[in-house]
């Protein structure tokens, strides 16, 4: 009788083993692997389970197998977003909103940091990190904009932070305007509760005070410009127009280093967003811009408010193609100092705005900073694993390791060579999730012509 339990014991495991499935898989074989863990590359295989990297090196298919070659290809981690804008949903119709999502991803950024929050934008990075919706990037969210005119007295201030960080923000945005006896709350509310804040510098504020507060982070290098005018020289401190640049003219670039230095020392990150100064601010006309290939996947009643905006500002009386230059050259001798000194930059290009779709315009910014000398590895660590040390979540994303949520882009290219070679995509991984070229291609197309029916 013991014999036979035994025998139906082993029978019954056998035939259980036999039901169980083979774990499909994704391999990409052969790939030039750059996982933004130190400088080195390797060549090698990748094998993803589920929504992680399982393991690298020697993998072995099965017949469930995806297999993905990765010959002569690179591979890097997702790109981060550190300045992005997501919509919201008009009469209860979210497909923009999709839309939006995919453009970001189509292009390699598997993160973003949203920086105009909405209750919506809690309930989408909800569902997305629960994998209710998969096909999207993840997603941070700052607070409802801290303004001049959304608060106005220190009780609204602490009344307002207390509320979002109960809400579960998970920063809250500063925008102009506020006062300085608010911002006293602002900051003082913040750092009880808990929560940090980003973005603008109020002029009222000004950068040494915002650096004293430690901001978390500062945003297209608001007040810098600023803060470069010396004390003893008289100004209009609401003459500054476009993030300074009514300025230009008061700058004195010695002031340059010790107001890195201070940055420097108060651990302040920047996210220069200089794609915005190259491109909505520059000089080039409008309906040039908007022939560029990209366009065609924003709503046309979108790209008519860009024409119209981006038009108004260069056609403005205070509007000098050589004040522009000479403004453009000071913001790059800011951004190469803070370079040489070691300031953590996070990558963002604040889309969609004036002329910056939405994931095109962070390869605008990046090639921005490899204009200006910035070392390409260390422009793609400022889009991959700096914002997840950032966010304290390096243990999740931010580079190829085992054990890392499989987001990741295969290139065609080498990018460490040349940082255009980010835009030559293969292929985006997301949680696992596979997006080839060929159904990028296809959804992209998808995108454009329901905007050409409109």
């Amino acid at each position: 009788m013991q014999n036979f339990i035994t025998v139906f014991l082993i029978s019954l495991i056998l035939v259980s083993c036999k039901e169980q499935p083979e774990i499909e898989n994704i391999i990409i074989k052969d790939v030039t692997i750059i996982s933004m863990v130190g400088e080195n590359t390797t060549i090698g295989n990748i094998e993803i389970v589920g929504t992680k990297i399982k393991s690298i090196g020697d993998v072995n298919a099965n017949k469930l197998s995806t297999v993905i070659d990765g010959t002569g290809k690179y591979i890097i981690p997702g790109l981060t977003e550190m300045h992005a804008h997501i919509p919201t949903p008009e009469e209860g119709d979210d497909s923009y909103v999709k839309d939006v999502l995919f453009l970001y991803l189509s292009q390699g950024v598997t993160n973003i940091r949203g920086m105009l929050g909405d209750p919506y934008h809690l309930t989408l990075k909800e569902s997305i990190a629960s994998g209710e919706l998969k096909i999207s990037p993840r997603v941070y969210t700052s607070s409802h904009s801290l303004n001049g005119n959304s608060v106005t007295t220190p009780e609204e201030a602490e009344e307002k932070i207390r509320q979002y960080k109960t809400d579960g923000y998970d920063f809250l945005k500063i925008h102009p305007g506020i006062q300085l006896d608010v911002w006293n709350s602002v900051e003082s509310t913040a750092k009880e509760v808990g929560i940090p804040y980003s973005g603008h510098v109020p002029v009222d504020v000004g950068i040494h005070r915002a650096l004293d507060a430690q901001y978390a982070t500062i945003d297209h290098i608001d007040g810098f410009i600023d803060g470069l005018i010396p004390k003893d020289q008289p100004f209009d401190k609401d003459g500054g127009g476009f993030f300074g640049y009514g300025f230009t003219d008061l700058v004195d670039v010695d002031l340059i280093n010790p107001l890195v230095d201070k940055t420097k020392k108060q651990n302040v990150a920047i996210v220069p967003t200089q794609t915005l100064f190259t491109r909505w601010f520059s000089p080039t006309d409008a309906a040039q811009m908007l022939n560029e290939e990209e366009m065609k996947y924003m709503p046309a009643a979108t790209r008519f408010a860009w024409r119209q905006g981006k038009t108004r500002l260069i056609s403005d009386e205070t509007y000098h193609v050589e004040q522009w230059k000479k403004f453009v050259e000071i913001r790059e001798a800011i951004i190469k100092e803070m370079d040489e000194q070691g300031i953590t930059f996070l990558l963002g290009s604040d889309a969609p705005q004036v002329m910056n779709v939405p994931g095109f315009s962070l390869h605008h910014e990046m090639k921005d900073m490899a204009d200006m000398g910035i070392d390409n590895h260390k422009i793609l660590y400022s889009g991959t694993l700096a914002p997840a040390k950032y966010f304290g979540d390096q243990d999740k994303f931010g580079s190829i390791s085992e054990g890392m949520s499989a987001d990741m882009i295969l290139l065609a290219n080498n990018p460490t060579e040349n940082i255009t070679h980010t835009r030559n995509i293969d292929a985006v991984f997301v949680q696992g999730q596979v997006l080839l070229k060929k159904d990028i291609h296809q959804r992209l197309a998808a995108i454009a012509q329901a905007h050409e029916e409109q």
